[in-house]
């Protein structure tokens, strides 16, 4: 028996979906880029661009299998996760900081999600939000610099 409804939890894992995840940021950089920010808008679409090209080549790596499919590998670390976050964030710093805490609910909701679904295992998500944090933080560093 679940804990969290079925619909709740799949909707949480659902939110680091490129198909969810990207149309927001890239609304966000579409907004920044039309108030005259295109250095920053660029640079998340950057950050954005990093997840995959870092995510993947550590799913091949270390070849881990996930927590209901054994068999299967490749669950470490979480893509939905780091995708949900550079995403999410990538937005709230392009539109207002006053937005950071919903990215921050919904980073939340995606990991948690993945992880009720047995999707991925608690240390995936942990360590996409390392990853997600870094690329960030490199993002934030490069527009700095450029607007500084």
């Amino acid at each position: 028996m679940d804990t969290v409804p079925r619909r709740l939890s799949e909707l949480g894992a659902d939110l680091g979906n490129l198909t969810v995840a990207l149309p927001v940021l890239g609304c966000a950089m579409a907004y920044a880029v039309h108030r005259g920010r295109r250095a920053p808008a660029l640079y998340a679409g950057l950050a954005m661009a990093l997840v995959p090209a870092l995510v993947i080549p550590v799913k091949e790596w270390t070849a881990r299998p996930g927590p209901l499919e054994p068999w299967a590998a490749g669950y470490y670390p979480s893509g939905h996760t780091a995708t949900a976050m550079v995403a999410y964030f990538g937005a709230a710093f392009l539109v207002s900081n006053r937005l950071i805490p919903v990215a921050a609910a919904l980073t939340a909701l995606t990991g948690t999600g993945l992880i009720l679904r047995g999707y991925h295992w608690p240390l995936d998500v942990l360590a996409s939000l390392c990853l997600g944090l870094l690329i960030l933080t490199l993002s934030s560093t490069c527009t700095r610099r450029r607007s500084g």
